[in-house]
């Protein structure tokens, strides 16, 4: 997208200190974009070379749509292999690396944004969206009870969820989000630089002191985020996933821990269960503040006395630096708990010395937080069974999901879920073999299968099960399936998707909610129930 700036600049303030191919005339920039079909008059062109598309290929659209200047890659040699680009009136500028920095170029045009907000960024496989959730609506609750104001936005959120505030907390489990919440249609995770720029501005516009950043391997590879000021790192866990991108799973180990190596990262919480946590630790730059947790071992900072899951939610009893405390949620799951360990480290270290009546607020105001959409989210509690949606997508993940949910069911646990296509096919048995340990009623399914037969990615995934299995392909079909199988005490876990409104089918986008259609079901089972029918 190209928006304006709080005011335009002038194209050598953008590029100060960059090495150019030529020097910069005084050109007025009004706006940036790296999509030329998103140009508007007067903005400046930034054609980057990507995986998929090569944006000097772009440059002569981006002219027409009224560019005043193009920046382009130094290295390359083929400005495009046009004309028109050579013969443009504009100035056409090579940057080296380029789009190493975009995101200091964005930042620059937006008014340096993340200099005066305080950032939190969280990384790792799982837990991503619902820490930075978490930590919005913490931290966000902390600092109106200590201004007294009932309509504190301090905190906002950029992620997969999209961006915005969380002080509506019960908006946040149903069907739509909160009013003040918008839903971005964009797939990345982690926005491209120019993008995150832009809504760092937005966010601050609006008032906000802090705000929460889902930051995916992805994104730092790609430097999205290189400019823009962390102040406190979260790492959550790490297991298999995007290999197809990183290429093993160092790379994207790697890739994870350059968070905790970004300039000016004051604050860093890391998850010492998982063996890529406890290297961050060791390696972590002395000067920065860092808080250890886990679930088990008594030498983190912030460790669990006790557990106790429950039907409705999690007891815990945790050790901190700031003295011992009981945490009540309704969050299900030992995962959930933690992320609220991560939570919780993460705002004690930006309150600075909190001690220990501080420490007991924050508990105070755990129990408020609630489920995230698609991360455990609970669809039915009907007095028969329950239905539950969650973005479980990768081995480890559904594996935590199943492992939580057994503590909660009474009868059968079931699981629907499938693999999406184009993507890691080395994880789709790994997920088969999960499924079938965990769970007694294992349906197989589709879910976004992109460009490859959804038939072929059933087939890898039934690879990984030794033993019985329902195959279903149309999603729906298998959603109603066990949601009219289903006996009382039953558990339903629908994996994969989780908020996502929409299935991939081929390059198309369809309307799909795993949690629309389990409730279609359970209408649709009610009328047998109140026959005397199949429960």
């Amino acid at each position: 997208m190209s928006l304006f700036s709080r005011s335009a600049l002038r194209l050598p303030q953008l590029v100060e200190g960059l090495s150019l191919s030529k020097k910069c005339t005084s050109t007025v920039i009004k706006g940036i974009s790296l999509d030329s079909r998103a140009l508007m008059p007067g903005g400046l062109f930034i054609a980057l070379k990507g995986s998929e598309l090569d944006g000097t290929k772009f440059v002569p659209e981006a002219i027409k749509r009224g560019a005043v200047a193009v920046l382009l890659e130094t290295d390359r040699q083929n400005l495009g292999g046009t004309i028109e680009i050579i013969k443009a009136a504009i100035p056409i500028i090579g940057v080296e690396n380029l789009s190493q920095n975009v995101s200091a170029i964005a930042s620059r045009f937006y008014g340096d944004p993340s200099e005066r907000l305080g950032i939190a960024g969280v990384t790792g496989t799982n837990g991503k969206t619902t820490c930075c959730q978490l930590y919005a609506d913490l931290l966000s609750q902390l600092k109106e009870n200590h201004s007294g104001s009932v309509t504190t936005n301090s905190c906002g959120y950029i992620g997969t969820l999209g961006h915005g505030f969380i002080s509506d907390t019960d908006a946040i489990c149903d069907d739509e989000p909160a009013e003040n919440m918008v839903m971005d249609k964009a797939p990345l995770t982690t926005p491209d630089a120019i993008t995150m720029q832009r809504l760092l501005d937005e966010l601050e516009k609006t008032g906000c002191s802090d705000v929460a950043i889902e930051v995916s391997s992805h994104s730092l590879v790609q430097n999205r985020i290189s400019a823009v000021k962390i102040d406190t790192a979260i790492f959550t866990n790490l297991s298999r996933d995007h290999l197809d991108y990183h290429g093993d799973l160092d790379s994207y180990a790697a890739a994870k821990a350059s968070l905790f190596k970004m300039p000016g990262l004051k604050n860093a919480v890391i998850n010492i269960d998982d063996d890529l946590g406890k290297t961050i630790l060791a390696d972590l730059d002395p000067s920065i503040r860092s808080l250890s947790f886990s679930l088990e071992n008594i030498t983190a900072d912030i460790h669990c006395q006790s557990i106790d899951l429950c039907p409705d939610g999690l007891n815990a009893v945790i050790q901190t630096p700031w003295g011992s405390g009981k945490i009540k949620s309704p969050l299900l799951g030992k995962f959930n708990l933690s992320n609220l360990l991560a939570v919780i480290g993460a705002v004690a270290l930006h309150e600075g010395d909190l001690g220990h009546t501080n420490f007991q607020q924050i508990l105070t105001l755990v129990p408020k937080l609630k489920s995230v959409p698609g991360r455990m989210e609970l669809v039915s509690d009907s007095a028969d069974f329950a239905v539950i949606v969650d973005y479980a997508h990768t081995p480890d993940a559904l594996e935590k999901a199943l492992q939580a949910l057994r503590l909660h069911c009474e009868g059968s646990l079931w699981v629907v879920f499938g693999c999406g296509g184009d993507r890691d096919t080395g994880k789709r048995p790994e997920m088969g073999a999960v499924a079938f340990k965990y769970a007694d009623r294992v349906i197989v399914t589709s879910d976004n299968p992109r460009t490859e037969s959804p038939d072929q990615i059933i087939d890898h995934i039934v690879k990984g099960i030794k033993g019985q299995c329902c195959i279903e392909s149309d999603r729906r079909a298998a959603i109603n399936k066990a949601v009219l199988g289903a006996e009382p005490g039953d558990v339903i876990l629908i994996a994969g998707k989780g908020h996502e409104n929409y299935q991939i089918l081929g390059v198309q986008r369809v309307a799909f909610s795993d949690q629309a259609e389990a409730r279609l079901a359970l209408h649709q089972r009610s009328p047998l129930q109140k026959l005397g029918g199949e429960s």
